[in-house]
């Protein structure tokens, strides 16, 4: 028997759930969607759930992973909806007085067909939505950020971090200037 993902170092995880890029699926947006409902079936006051991230870009590759932000009331405690996410097939990543991180779909004998991951937050707390939907209006852009994921991919296969800090660059002129297009749209 192998180990259990908990006993895994992070090079092994890495080894073991390479970043993977793929076309738009357009079962991505219907998975999303099945999931939401879940959560609000079993999460008390959420303020928004949110399907962000690169799947929730038309036409564009993307890790088929659908990454959702959900935005519970500022007077919340997030620690009264960890142990709801976590018996519903979640598992905690990480956590900070700001935020708790949960992926779903993650096996020792690697992906399943269906992975998440949650973000939970406090409302307001949400760049991401800036960044999907002005590349969602600006599919130009949507096309170099694409590019760019495809460049980093084969070198950065196997380092999550180096990929996602290879991005932050772009990921946050673009959200700049969704904001200071699109003002408080959340």
């Amino acid at each position: 028997m192998g180990k259990k993902l908990s006993e895994m170092s992070l090079e092994e995880l890495w080894q073991l759930f390479p970043i993977i890029l793929t076309k738009h699926q357009e079962d991505w947006k219907e998975w999303y969607l099945e999931e939401e409902r879940l959560l609000k079936n079993i999460l008390p006051q959420v303020e928004k759930i949110s399907h962000i991230g690169s799947t929730a870009i038309p036409a564009i590759w993307a890790k088929p992973i659908i990454d959702i932000l959900v935005e519970v009331p500022k007077e919340s405690n997030l620690l009264d909806y960890k142990a709801l996410i976590a018996n519903n097939g979640y598992i905690c990543m990480s956590q900070s007085e700001d935020g708790i991180s949960f992926n779903k779909g993650y096996t020792e004998n690697g992906f399943s067909e269906r992975v998440f991951h949650l973000h939970l937050r406090y409302a307001g707390d949400n760049d991401e939505l800036y960044f999907r939907d002005y590349l969602i209006e600006f599919p130009d852009i949507a096309k170099e950020y694409e590019k760019l994921k495809l460049s980093l991919w084969k070198e950065h296969e196997h380092n999550r971090d180096a990929y996602t800090n290879a991005k932050t660059e772009f990921v946050k002129k673009y959200t700049e200037k969704a904001k200071s297009i699109y003002g408080n749209r959340y």
